[in-house]
């Protein structure tokens, strides 16, 4: 009934746009003819010309294409149109669209009809043409008919989408936080992911997914620290190159965020801020740009996204040192770049460098910006940059550029010679798939990092008769729901997946206290005493702990606390959360401590004395049970932290990589890390032997392998992650002490070895030196293997003459 309603509403549409055409005196031909064996006539002239003609390479028929263009169409293709809900207030088209200025073309479409119900500034995007998977692939496939058929030359829509935590869409399949898909170190796992989301998008009619996020969580105050993969730029290259490759593997665009130096805003606030990062040159090179260029060069990612913060004084989307320098020239990049959401508008209003909005225009198309995206009519953009054709503020050959690169990627998608979802039913047996969920499911499971288990607390005995389960974020799930991802999903909490384990056992649970304060924000920096119905409610758990064999206290943060315009001035648990873990402890009764938050927290109490300690970020659909076969040792886990976890805020900056002496403190002073990058540990023990290096001489442009063996000498199965790190001994500039340089996840059953080998290429080797040259300098490099970057097993050298 869905799919002939949908049929049904489309063939209106398409007679009723007709009929407006006729109406208004068309000289278009007759556009029922227009599909041909092998082509599509979308300028409707009977002719298969250069642009339309599949077997011709694509910057020839970019060139054709781009001369057949007027100044309106041309404009047209560097911007957004927001789709239903946001700026779009249709969700097909209908006559009205044949006299707004996409009836010149646009270059896409963002997020329509994708389900998502809950917007910023107030707007609803919710629509009945989300669900099923099917409708939706109709209802796009209608939307793209009306630009193949309605405007002059056919160009075809690049429909874009979010994706961060698989496609975000309604029923989608839905992944865990990218701060917990770091902690799986698993590179293949990150492939599945990039497929499935791309695989579901392509079904859905999506081409263009925003994803991955490449930003380095340097500070965790900052909110999006949960959208990253993690501090280091080595992880978070690996896992974002196979994430690029998953997605453009299935046919979709991956358009890499935010370019650039985005996520170190000054003192991690977030919101109107994210501005003036405080980071050298040099930092730049070495850190931040380090999984942007990789995802260009090596992954080849065909989109990007430029940020609104500025960099030593220029706004990032309005410098051609970012967009065209380092993008085109040095990475060789050959797709398009959309602004950030107001990314363009800051330039004049919030930087401050453009004389009006018309100006910060000019800047951002000169500078190298493709498309502008923003929840405004495109027109606000389209309309000034026509004036500014008109003037020669913009050069033709620029225009010609930034637009070429668009019709790029619109080929390379193949949108030229097949515009549609050729089988939309099929929608329906992909999205939310059994074996995608699996994927999800092994996700949630590999993202779990064990921080502390002494003397072997977990796992528990499975014939338990009781347990209490407490906390404010024991039995919530919505955190697992991001707005750059699936929604409306059915999504597994700790409460439940210890009921589903434990059918036979009492299970109990009270909340005990909620994630934050009547007083908060303020009492972050000035705590309220513990009193009246708060201390009513840690008491009664604590009353509750005392009959039962074992407390599961889940704390955290919510989605309030995390997130896009959620930082904080603290790393502590917010709240009254340490008030009521400590009164649970001090019952007597065995503790285990379950974190679901979005940045590292400074639980130091709760590492003092608690003897479990799970991290789970937000773990995804089956993150509950996860936690459930972790506690009763049904599933040994087998995650490392990919960020650091400091032990008060005030030692901030601190993280991985450093330089020499950076991290060490006044002896009067709170010295240390919490946990460190790289730490996680495993039911199982593993032993490391056998380090080869060869050869121990080298020149600079050869490889350098290295190999060891691990061993599983504990009594179960369990997964290691091997880590290399490398260190450059004599530098001409300070370098970092350890470098990561390889990582593998392996699965190892009880008494099995392994041989794990890293393969050092130049690149690896690489510093930026005094002239700002990336250079493999001879000297001496050291070796370091281990299970975090503290837990160093091996060491070995070779030398580069």
């Amino acid at each position: 009934m869905n799919k002939i309603f949908s049929l049904l509403l489309s063939i209106t549409v398409l007679l009723s746009l007709s009929c407006t055409a006729h109406a208004q005196g068309s000289t278009s031909g007759d556009k029922s003819n227009i599909y041909h064996s092998g082509w599509i006539d979308l300028n409707k002239n009977g002719v298969m010309d250069p642009y339309e003609n599949s077997k011709l390479p694509i910057e020839e028929r970019v060139k054709d294409l781009l001369g057949r263009m007027t100044l309106e169409e041309k404009t047209c293709q560097m911007a957004t149109l927001y789709g239903y809900g946001r700026v779009l207030k249709d969700e097909l088209p209908n006559p009205s669209w044949l006299t707004s200025i996409w009836k010149d073309g646009i270059a896409n479409i963002d997020e329509h009809l994708n389900g998502y119900d809950g917007h910023h500034e107030g707007k609803n995007a919710d629509t009945e043409l989300a669900w099923p998977p099917s409708r939706h692939a109709e209802a796009i496939n209608t939307v793209q008919k009306f630009f193949i058929e309605q405007t002059r030359l056919g160009i075809p829509v690049d429909f874009t989408n979010e994706g961060i935590r698989g496609v975000c869409h309604t029923g989608g399949t839905l992944f865990p936080a990218d701060i917990a898909t770091g902690s799986s170190w698993d590179v293949s796992l990150v492939s599945k992911i990039g497929h499935i989301t791309g695989k579901e998008a392509r079904i859905l009619g999506y081409t263009n997914i925003y994803s991955p996020i490449l930003d380095l969580a340097r500070d965790p105050r900052w909110g999006r620290t949960v959208e990253t993969y993690g501090e280091d730029p080595y992880l978070v290259s690996r896992i974002g190159v196979a994430q690029v490759e998953g997605l453009q593997k299935e046919g979709v665009v991956s358009t890499a965020k935010h370019f650039a130096v985005y996520s170190v805003p000054k003192g991690g606030r977030d919101g109107a801020s994210r501005t003036d990062p405080h980071v050298t040159q040099r930092e730049v090179e070495d850190i931040y740009l380090a999984p942007f260029k990789a995802a260009f060069t090596e992954g080849h990612a065909m989109g990007t996204m430029s940020s609104y913060n500025d960099y030593n004084g220029v706004p990032v989307t309005g410098s051609s040192e970012f967009l065209t320098k380092k993008l085109r020239q040095e990475y060789g990049f050959k797709g398009y770049v959309v602004s950030d959401s107001r990314a363009v508008e800051y330039i004049f209003n919030k930087h401050h460098v453009a004389k009006d909005a018309k100006d910060a225009v000019c800047q951002s198309v000169m500078a190298g910006l493709n498309v502008r995206t923003d929840f405004t009519p495109p027109e606000d953009f389209i309309l000034p940059l026509r004036e500014l054709v008109k003037e020669g503020s913009v050069p033709d050959s620029v225009l010609n550029a930034r637009v070429s690169d668009v019709l790029r990627v619109k080929f390379w998608l193949g949108l030229f010679d097949h515009p549609y979802v050729e089988n939309p039913a099929l929608a329906d047996k992909i999205v939310g798939s059994e074996v995608h969920l699996k994927a999800a499911k092994d996700a949630s499971y590999e993202s779990m990092v064990l921080l502390k288990n002494a003397n072997n607390f977990l796992p528990l005995k499975k014939n338990i008769k009781s347990i209490l389960v407490t906390g404010p974020m024991a039995d919530v799930v919505k955190p697992n729901i991001s707005r750059y991802g699936p929604n409306r999903v059915d999504v597994v909490s700790v409460l439940r997946g210890l009921k589903e384990k434990l059918p036979n056992v009492e299970v109990r649970y009270t909340k005990g206290c909620d994630v934050v304060d009547s007083a908060w924000p303020e009492s972050e920096i000035m705590p309220r005493e513990l009193k009246g119905k708060d201390r009513e409610e840690i008491d009664k758990a604590a009353e509750m702990a005392k009959g039962v064999d074992a407390a599961v206290v889940v704390l955290g943060e919510d989605e309030k606390l995390t997130g896009e315009f959620h930082s904080r001035t603290s790393l502590d648990l917010p709240g009254y959360q340490l008030d009521l873990v400590k009164a649970i402890y001090e019952t007597g009764t065995p503790v285990i401590v379950v974190l679901m938050n979005g940045r590292p927290l400074s639980i130091n109490w709760v590492n003092r004395y608690v003897p479990a300690i799970i991290e789970t970020w937000y773990p995804g659909r089956f993150g509950g049970n996860a936690v459930a076969d972790i506690i009763f040792g049904d599933y040994n886990p087998g995650g490392k932290l990919p960020i650091t976890f400091p032990k008060t805020v005030g030692q901030l900056p601190l993280d991985f990589p450093y330089k020499p002496a950076s991290d060490i403190s006044d002896p009067t002073g709170i010295q240390g890390v919490l946990y460190p990058f790289g730490h996680g540990l495993s039911f199982t023990t593993f032993k490391y032997s056998n380090l080869k290096v060869t050869p121990e001489e080298q020149t600079a442009d050869d490889e350098v392998k290295v190999s060891f063996e691990v061993e599983n000498t504990g009594p179960m199965a369990g997964d290691e992650v091997p880590q290399l790190y490398i260190n450059d001994e004599t530098a001409s500039v300070t370098t970092y002490v350890k470098n990561l340089r390889g990582f593998q996840r392996i699965n190892l059953k009880p008494g099995e070895k392994k041989l794990v080998e890293f393969t050092l290429k130049p690149e690896d080797l690489t510093i930026t030196d005094r002239n700002m040259k990336r250079v493999v300098e001879p000297g001496k490099f050291n070796i370091m293997v281990g299970s975090s970057s503290e837990d160093i097993r091996l060491n070995g050298s070779f030398e580069i003459k």
